[in-house]
């Protein structure tokens, strides 16, 4: 299998992510206020008991550099292209610089990489049960020998088709490929074929990281 040129994690770099991941932690219960008001109290409480028992997010990283604010949350939304009708966001969007890298947020393989819908260039890593999804990259799709890449030449990134990718690797670029209002990363998760919101996940992750309670990480402003 052919192998990319995406950067690598490095251990020496964990204390920087695990700010990054606070910094950007302090931010959610602001950019999730949306969300609450379409569930339940009870509903809310049972899905973060299932991402918070699912795995050990020792080794979980924070999916974009140079973050600067969350956009849009998961969950019903008005048109963000001046629609007047809701739609349902399956993910969290981040906002950050044109360009700024993108890492892979827990170790697995690449399952897909495409360019012809609305999210753009983007790629699906699979990690067990996890499905993790990045979209709005910069670059475009490439085939060779019947097998397909992402390629972002500018940028040093080539990610194959089941290349297995480690976690914190460099996987592509902030960009505005697909349906878009500016560059930001938009990042969705499934859990078990079902979407999850990406919140709850990062909160969890910052719990353990930190050694918090998921409640008191819940409590953050």
């Amino acid at each position: 299998m052919k192998q990319a040129s995406a950067s690598s994690y490095q251990p020496k770099n964990r204390i920087r992510w695990r700010k990054s991941l606070l910094l950007a932690v302090l931010g959610l219960v602001s950019a999730s206020s949306i969300i609450w008001q379409h569930y339940t109290t009870q509903v809310v409480a049972a899905e973060e008991t299932q991402v918070a028992a699912s795995n050990s997010w020792q080794n979980a990283s924070f999916p974009v550099e140079n973050f600067q604010a969350y956009t849009s949350p998961f969950g019903y939304r008005r048109s963000p292209t001046g629609g007047s009708g809701w739609e349902f966001h399956r993910g969290l969007d981040f906002a950050a610089p044109q360009g700024s890298y993108i890492r892979n947020w827990w170790s697995g393989k690449v399952i897909k990489v495409s360019d012809r819908t609305a999210c753009g260039t983007h790629i699906v890593v699979q990690s067990g049960d996890w499905e993790h999804i990045y979209c709005h990259m910069q670059g475009h799709v490439e085939t060779q020998g019947g097998n397909r890449y992402l390629i972002d030449r500018e940028g040093g990134i080539q990610i194959w088709e089941g290349q297995y990718i480690h976690s914190g690797a460099r996987i592509g670029r902030v960009g505005m490929t697909g349906r878009t209002t500016g560059p930001h990363l938009h990042w969705g998760l499934k859990y078990a074929n079902n979407y999850v919101d990406p919140a709850l996940v990062l909160r969890a992750m910052y719990a353990q990281q930190s050694g918090r309670t998921l409640q008191s990480s819940a409590r953050i402003q």
